[in-house]
Parts: structure tokens; sequence; C-alpha cells
């Protein structure tokens, strides 16, 4: 028997490079493929309503206005005004409000992100060729309650961003004739807002302003606009009195309601974008 062992057939080295260039090509197609998907999925997402800065055009002027400057960021005191990341789609570095992280509590009195924009994205008045949506018209200049003792109390706005809606009565504290005691979101949360009786012009965190309700209206009580919200009698099912939350007319959509909401998720929410009798 021979101990030989048979020859290797000789590797064509052509074909081997042939092979690896084929594979890098298929790798980085699915790389390509998968990229561009992702894609769309911000675009997805863009479709959602966000809530812009008060004066805010309809939505498509507002997103061919804007020109991302981050001006209204710059000039906010609740530092309530964000900019949209890549991954929001369309909205890439557009600014937005998240009210149930920090609201717009009208702290700097005369609306400064509206002062600020530098293009009319932001507007107290639309031009008369400017399209408007009546539902958006407020009837009545705004009367902000930090100022309801100064010669000129109101706020210089004529449409609201968005309107409150007591979307889970259930969980809603004051339908469930129960109060709250202690901050209003606990002591992690970090928005922060302006209370009058403390500092006018300071805003403060909302975890060191803790409450103490036998009833909670903390929705009511820290609203900013004078008459947009407060308690009012119901009978449940059951014929047992309760008091809930109530939307009217002066409503500018601020979410100041939907951020001190003591529950998980909130009980009233702020529908970006709603006009009044939609």
């Amino acid at each position: 028997m021979s101990t030989e062992t048979e020859p290797r057939p000789m590797i064509d080295r052509r074909k081997l490079e042939e092979r690896r260039r084929f594979l890098r090509t298929i790798i980085l197609g699915a790389v390509m493929l998968g990229v561009s998907t992702l894609g769309y999925i911000p675009v997805a997402r863009a479709w959602r309503v966000r809530m812009r800065p008060p004066g805010a055009l309809e939505e498509p002027d507002f997103l061919s206005s804007c020109i991302k400057c981050g001006q209204c960021v710059q000039v906010c005191p609740v530092q309530a005004i964000k900019l949209d990341d890549i991954d929001q789609g369309f909205g890439i570095g557009i600014p937005y409000i998240d009210s149930r992280n920090q609201a717009c509590d009208f702290s700097c009195d005369a609306v400064q992100c509206i002062l600020a924009c530098p293009t009319g994205a932001l507007v107290y008045k639309k031009p008369d060729y400017v399209p408007t949506r009546d539902e958006m018209r407020v009837a009545n200049p705004p009367i902000l309650i930090a100022k309801e003792k100064d010669p000129e109390p109101t706020l210089n706005l004529k449409e609201r961003t968005g309107l409150a809606r007591l979307a889970r009565p259930d969980a809603c504290l004051a339908v469930q004739g129960k109060g709250w005691n202690g901050p209003a979101r606990g002591a992690e949360f970090e928005g922060i807002m302006r209370f009058v009786e403390v500092d006018r012009w300071k805003p403060i965190p909302l975890r060191d302003h803790p409450f103490d309700l036998e009833l909670c209206d903390l929705c009511v009580r820290t609203c900013p606009i004078k008459g947009a919200i407060s308690l009012e009698p119901m009978v449940d099912m059951n014929g047992i009195k309760r008091m809930t939350p109530t939307v009217h007319e002066p409503c500018l959509g601020c979410g100041v309601c939907e951020m001190v909401c003591p529950v998980e998720s909130a009980a009233i929410v702020v529908d970006a974008r709603k006009g009044w009798g939609v």
C-alpha cells in the first residue's frame, strides 16, 4: 500500500476572488436595503400630529416656513420647545412640544417664541392670505391668570394650538372623588412651571411644589388661562354625584393639565391641532 498522499487540486484563485466579491456585493446590498427600509420608519412617524409652539401656522405652511433655527427653543423659559430628531422623518429639526413631559405655561407672558421667530412660522395673527380654520380661533382674547391684575391681562393670541380632553374619565381622581397629596408627578419628575404665589418670573420644578387636596383639581388650579377648565358636577350611572373636569372654549391647548395630571397615563390629554367643536 502506498503511503504517498494524493496531491490536492490547485485552488483557482480567480474563482475564489470572484466568489468573495459576489458575497461582499450580496452583504452590502442587504445592508443598503435595510438602511433604505429604515427610512420609511421616520417617514411613517412623521404623519403623527405634533404639538407646535403657540402661534404656529397650519402644518403645511408651518413646515414650509420654519427654517429650523431654534430661536424659539432658546427663548422658552420652561424649555417646553424641543427640536425633532432624525427619527422623526419630515420633522427633522422642526420645533414641537411634548406636553406630558413639559408643557407651555406661558411663563414668558408675551409668548416669546413668536417674537423670536424670524420667518413668520409663528405669528400672533395670521396674514389674510394664510389658511385658517375657524375652529382654531378663540372667541375672545385669552386672559392669562398670572397677568390678571395687570392693566393688560390678555395674551396676544388669536388661535389655539390644540384642545384639552378628558380621555380617561374612569382614571380621573376627581371623578373618583379622590384627593391628592404630594408632588403632582412625583419626586423624580423634571418638569417646571410658574407658580405666581411663589415667583411670577421664575418657574420652579413641579416636584418642589407639593399639594394637599381633599379633591384633586390639579388640572383646574394649575391652568394658566382663565375660564379654560373647571370641575363640574355630574351624576354617574349609579346615581352618585361626582365632579368632573370640563374643558371650555378659552382653552388654548397649552398642555399644563396634561403635564400635572398625577395618574399614569394622564387622564386628561391635549389633542394637537384640534379645534373647538370638532
